[in-house]
């Protein structure tokens, strides 16, 4: 237990330590990042994570988004206006470069968990599930304990604004099985959408960690979430 807590003390230190050196060279101002109660063709934020967690499930095992090692996945399965980025599963940092369209908005998490229900669940019993699987998730989410963000170099002020929780659960495959069954799932985390950006090279990077502490220790409450993107808007640049 000494050494687990003195691991985690130490992934915390170096996250800290990021957070600080990215903040002191942040430039002035505040990084764009659109409200809470914006929308791109309807969706909100909600919507968004909904969806950003539907595309994830697309991939096969060992493929989905949050593992892509360089950037080399990021144009996977990408439709619509709104160009989803992933985090990571938790485990090491990561830097990936990709090329984004013109004209896109972007949304990625800064940090965030989702449940899903094992089973098709019938529609009388989905609300109570939908509250059981959100009680869970909110344990990590309300011990948010560092979030640094950092667009072109531009600190993003605050990302713990920037809270979205799915209240109502979601179909995790889109729609009921022939039985009117269905797998459903929530989200709670905290999320970014950015408004279109400029061609040219841009970049993104995001450091954050939950802080339950060890004794709470379930696999996420101490998660550390510590990746960078670097953007090519409207092809690669040189």
């Amino acid at each position: 237990m000494i050494r687990r807590q003195l691991m985690q003390a130490a992934v915390w230190l170096t996250l800290l330590c990021a957070a600080s050196a990215w903040a002191g060279s942040a430039k002035p101002g505040d990084a764009v990042v659109l409200p809470l109660s914006a929308k791109v063709e309807g969706q909100g934020y909600a919507e968004l994570s909904a969806r950003w967690w539907r595309w994830t499930d697309r991939f096969s095992s060992g493929m989905e988004p949050y593992r892509d090692p360089d950037g080399r996945w990021c144009g996977i399965a990408q439709e619509g206006p709104v160009w989803f980025l992933a985090g990571t599963d938790g485990g090491d940092s990561v830097k990936r470069r990709c090329s984004v369209p013109v004209g896109k908005h972007v949304f990625l998490p800064v940090i965030n968990l989702y449940q899903r229900t094992r089973y098709g669940i019938p529609a009388r019993q989905r609300a109570a599930q939908c509250k059981s699987l959100l009680s869970g998730l909110a344990l990590s989410n309300d011990a948010l304990r560092s979030a640094v963000v950092l667009v072109d170099g531009v600190r993003v002020a605050d990302p713990r604004r920037y809270r979205v929780r799915t209240e109502r659960c979601f179909d995790a495959y889109d729609e009921p099985d022939e039985n009117g069954e269905a797998i459903i799932a929530a989200s709670d985390g905290y999320w970014l959408l950015l408004p279109p950006m400029k061609a040219g090279r841009h970049t993104i990077v995001v450091g954050a960690n939950y802080g339950r502490g060890a004794e709470d220790d379930d696999g996420y409450g101490n998660m550390v979430q510590n990746f960078e993107y670097v953007l090519d808007v409207g092809g690669p640049t040189f």
